[in-house]
């Protein structure tokens, strides 16, 4: 990746493709997931003991082990995002090196 002095919005606009903007995106993308989660974890919980207490207590159990898990894959997508942008950057190092 080749450090643009610019800033944000002119790798935005790059239409080469030469700056990434996934790299400076991926905190606000998991801050981004995690209110999603805690938004329709606690939908699902006033939703389990709306329909019943049967519902709700059967929520309070599952509805935090769904949470964690719908964090843990957040977590690894962000990763995995990051190791392939990483992966390009080292690779493209190699490549300069060889010149």
């Amino acid at each position: 990746m080749i450090e643009d002095p610019k800033g944000f919005l002119t790798a935005l606009f790059d239409l080469s493709f030469k700056n990434f903007i996934t790299t400076k995106l991926v905190k606000f993308i998991y801050i981004l997931e995690l209110v999603f989660i805690a938004i329709g974890a606690l939908g699902s919980l006033i939703g389990g003991f709306a329909q019943g207490i049967t519902s709700g207590l059967l929520s309070l159990i599952l509805v935090p082990i769904f949470t964690l898990l719908a964090v843990m894959f957040a977590r690894v997508w962000c990763e995995m995002l990051i190791v392939i942008f990483r992966i390009c950057e080292d690779v493209s190092k190699i490549a300069r090196s060889k010149e």
